[in-house]
């Protein structure tokens, strides 16, 4: 293979990690990338407290043990 292959080859594996998204760059919603993965874990995990909220809730009272 000819040097200036390899070269072309060398510097395109090279800025291949440039073309990912970076923490700061726009998101949805006018939000950084970063704060938009924030938000979703937020939710995810208000999601999850919902829902043990709602399973406890559902316990019929006389079978509480009370």
């Amino acid at each position: 293979m000819p040097q200036t292959s390899r070269s072309i080859i060398l510097a395109c594996l090279l800025a291949l990690p440039a073309c990912g998204s970076n923490d700061n760059d726009p998101g949805p919603g006018g939000v950084t990338v970063g704060e938009a993965e924030a938000l979703n874990q937020a939710a995810e995990m208000l999601d999850e407290r919902l829902a043990g909220n709602a399973e406890a809730a559902s316990v019929p009272e006389n079978l509480s043990g009370e």
